[in-house]
């Protein structure tokens, strides 16, 4: 069921014995997923999720919106990065219990996910404890793309003559009926580019970057100007880090710090 913040979440937590749930070890844990792609893909099929919970955090699972089983955005506003930072907060207050918001958290984001991550740190100040950021492109990635052109290949089959369009053409046609709402969210996301400035959290992020990812190759120079942030290297391309076990210990011991 959509929560407060119109997403589609699942929650995760340890139990106890015959089952019940344990007392939380620490704040809960907040898993933002990838673009065209959603929280049973990133965070449960690949096992994360369910190794925060042994270690006895609340882990929340939202999907974003026109992802899984979220519901479509009204309008591009609606994904934008300040609107969805603002759904993934009230997801997770949500779940955890947090009523007032003032709780902290610690939050995991990869590619687009990392890139909302850091919007939710800057969205609630002072509240993200430790996040790990994985596949972040310093820039904005949906800067450069066609949105009419876009628009066109997911109504009319027509191929974009840009070759970003077309790659992210692909991406979209390839979720079926969601292509529509997926174009609307790379039309609200470039809206308000990606331009990070100074971290907000509490504690320096940590960046995880596939030793063969293109795509965010340039988030070495961002992690040298955030103060105290640790870049890790991992093995695979951008589309295989997720899944492999260096993403999965990175995160694991960033968060039992």
């Amino acid at each position: 069921m959509p929560d407060p913040g119109g997403l589609a979440a699942r929650t995760f937590r340890s139990t106890g014995p015959g089952g019940a749930p344990a007392p939380p070890s620490g704040p809960p844990v907040l898993l933002v997923h990838g673009f065209a792609s959603d929280g049973e893909g990133d965070w449960v099929a690949t096992g994360l999720a369910a190794a925060l919970a042994e270690t006895g955090r609340t882990v929340v699972v939202p999907d974003l919106p026109g992802h899984g089983r979220s519901p479509d955005p009204a309008t591009p506003e609606e994904a934008g990065a300040p609107a969805q930072a603002a759904a993934l907060l009230a997801s997770l207050d949500a779940a955890a219990g947090d009523g007032d918001g003032s709780g902290g958290f610690d939050v995991v984001g990869y590619s687009l996910g990392a890139r909302l991550a850091w919007e939710i740190a800057v969205s609630a100040p002072g509240r993200v404890r430790r996040a790990v950021l994985g596949g972040l492109s310093p820039g904005e990635p949906f800067a450069a793309v066609d949105v009419a052109a876009l628009y066109a290949a997911v109504r009319d089959g027509a191929e974009p003559a840009d070759p970003l369009t077309s790659a992210i053409a692909g991406m979209v046609k390839a979720r079926g009926t969601r292509a529509g709402a997926l174009a609307a969210c790379v039309e609200g996301l470039r809206a308000i580019p990606f331009e990070p400035g100074e971290w907000p959290g509490q504690e320096p992020p940590v960046f995880v970057l596939g030793e063969d990812d293109g795509m965010a190759r340039g988030v070495t120079g961002l992690a040298e100007r955030v103060g105290g942030a640790r870049l890790v290297v991992v093995p695979g391309a951008h589309h295989e880090v997720l899944a492999g076990p260096g993403f999965r210990g990175t995160v694991l011991k960033a968060l039992a710090r």
